[in-house]
Parts: C-alpha cells; sequence; structure tokens
C-alpha cells in the first residue's frame, strides 16, 4: 500500500478560470468550496503576499470537506524581504496568524527563496533549525510574536501534530550535495520544481515529496500533454510507492527507502488557464481523482 496522493492547484482565485473550470453561475465567494470537491488539495498563496487574519484560515476550514488539506506558502518577507536575516520574529508573526486554526487541515508549509538567492549553509541552517516538527513547537514559536500581532492570533493547538516544511530553490548553487543533507538531517522536503528556468531536482530528503509543476516549457503558463502526464503519474507513483523513479534527477545519493511516502503535487501553471485540467488528469491516472459531485447548491446565494 502506497502513501496519501494529493493532487492538487495552485491558488484558487483566478478569473480566467471563471466560466471554464469554475461552472457559469457558480458564487465567486464558494470558489473554494468547488475547488476543493475537485481536488482533494489546495496550496495558499495569500500568505506568502501578506499576513492573514484568523478568521480566514477558519473560513477555509470550514468551506472545504473533512480529509481536504491546505499547503501553506510561507512569508515573503521572511524569505524574500529579509532573506533569512533576524526572522525569527517575522517567523513567529506569520506562524502566530492562524495556521493552528486549520486544525487537521494544515499540510505542508511551502518556504520558496527568490532567484537571486544562492545556497549559504550559514544562512539556511539556523532558519532550518527554526522551524517547528510539531504544532506545539508551533505554537510555541508562534508566542514569540511582536505586537502587531496582539488581539489577531491563534496560539493554542487543538491537538499535537507533526508539520512539514518544503523548501523551493531557485538558484543554480542548490546543486549541491551539502544542501540535499541539510535538509536530509531536519525532515525537510525539497521541492520537485518543474521549471525551465530553474533546478529540477528530485532528492528525497523527508518521510513525504512535495512537487510543484509550473510548465516545463514556458513557466507559468504551458501546459501537460498525455506524454508528459504519464511521466509524472510514473513519478508520483514511485515515491508514493516508497521508492524513486528510474530517471530521477538528483545531485545527493538515493534518499532511505520506505514502504510508502506521502506525495503532493501542486499545478501552478494558471496563465493559460491549464492548472484544473492538468492536475485532473494526473489525479486520473494515478486513480486518485474526486467523484462526481452536484454544484447546484453552490449556485445559490448563501442566506
Amino acid at each position: 500500500m502506497g502513501g496519501d496522493i494529493r493532487i492538487g492547484i495552485s491558488g484558487w482565485t483566478y478569473r480566467p478560470w471563471r466560466g471554464r473550470f469554475y461552472p457559469d453561475g457558480l458564487i465567486q465567494k464558494r470558489e473554494l468550496e468547488y475547488a476543493a470537491q475537485r481536488f482533494r488539495s489546495i496550496e495558499v498563496n495569500g500568505t506568502f503576499y501578506g499576513l492573514q487574519r484568523p478568521a480566514a484560515f477558519a473560513d477555509w476550514r470550514a468551506r472545504t470537506p473533512e480529509d481536504f488539506v491546505f499547503a501553506i506558502k510561507g512569508s515573503r518577507y521572511v524569505t524574500h524581504v529579509r532573506r533569512l536575516k533576524a526572522v525569527e520574529t517575522p517567523l513567529a508573526n506569520f506562524l502566530a496568524s492562524g495556521l493552528l486554526a486549520l486544525g487537521p487541515k494544515l499540510g505542508p508549509i511551502l518556504w520558496q527563496f527568490p532567484p537571486n538567492m544562492g545556497f549559504e549553509r550559514d544562512r539556511f541552517a539556523p532558519f532550518l533549525d527554526l522551524l517547528p516538527a510539531d504544532t506545539d513547537a508551533l505554537a510555541k514559536l508562534a508566542k514569540r510574536h511582536d505586537a502587531r500581532m496582539n488581539g489577531r492570533s491563534v496560539l493554542t493547538p487543538e491537538a499535537r501534530r507533526p508539520v512539514r516544511h518544503a523548501v523551493e530553490i531557485r538558484h543554480e548553487s542548490f546543486r549541491d550535495p551539502a544542501f540535499v543533507e541539510l535538509l536530509r538531517e531536519r525532515g525537510i522536503a525539497l521541492v520537485c520544481a518543474d521549471t525551465v528556468d530553474w533546478p529540477r531536482l528530485m532528492d528525497l530528503t523527508a518521510d513525504f515529496v512535495y512537487c510543484r509543476l509550473h510548465g516545463s516549457e514556458v513557466l507559468y503558463a504551458s501546459g501537460y500533454d498525455d506524454g508528459a502526464l504519464d511521466a509524472w503519474a510514473r513519478r508520483v507513483a514511485a515515491w508514493a510507492g516508497g521508492g524513486e523513479p528510474a530517471d530521477a534527477e538528483r545531485v545527493g545519493g538515493p534518499g532511505p527507502k520506505r514502504k510508502a511516502r506521502d506525495v503532493f503535487v501542486y499545478f501552478d501553471n494558471d496563465a493559460k488557464v491549464r492548472a484544473p485540467a492538468d492536475a485532473d488528469g494526473l489525479a486520473r491516472r494515478l486513480g486518485v481523482a474526486a467523484p462526481p459531485f452536484d454544484p447546484a447548491p453552490l449556485m445559490r446565494r448563501e442566506r
């Protein structure tokens, strides 16, 4: 038996999707509910651009199915503005903003780094050591927030659960076995990013795999044809089964063998409205597509 496979999309609020992915007549406020019926996980982009409020996280949780999981994109203030320097308080603010309000729907936290940021061990290791491994540790760090989070934070976990982290890099200097080992020592996943512009690495460094498909021909735009989706289905199946695909691109040695690995895949090639269709195509190939549902209730305005 393999690990849990979740195929989803990056974000859900895109005007060009209306009338194509989202049916005509769907209430805009209910787009998340529709998308969450089609996919078992969605990557949240808004958390990257600014601190959200607990009410937003609680609303997302209430509007999605019981078995749904959100991947949360980490704050760009930490990764792009502060560039990992003196980030304990900004990190605490981000963690306090409401992640714990998701309860069991809190999935991996994605930390994306800019293309002009290279690998420096002395910069990355202290940051990776700050990242909480479970919700108790998350709450402890979140309590170090500054005054701006007073009255708009969630600091108590409902239960102690693991917290997963994934790192997406965009600079060639990360093709370094030392970086792979740094992640492996801490159980943090190296994102497999399919893109024409940045390194595509498949080194296994955690007990799960996090994959982002941006479009391998045109960044954020090109779709995936049948052959490409077949190839990704083989890779995902290998990862979920605890192994590695035959065409794995690595800079380090093979990852430890496991009976199973959970796999998260998000399509971020939304410019040409291909992401939902490609995600559905991959999910169907892997036998994890969502069952049909009636969207009619979502066409009516809430009272």
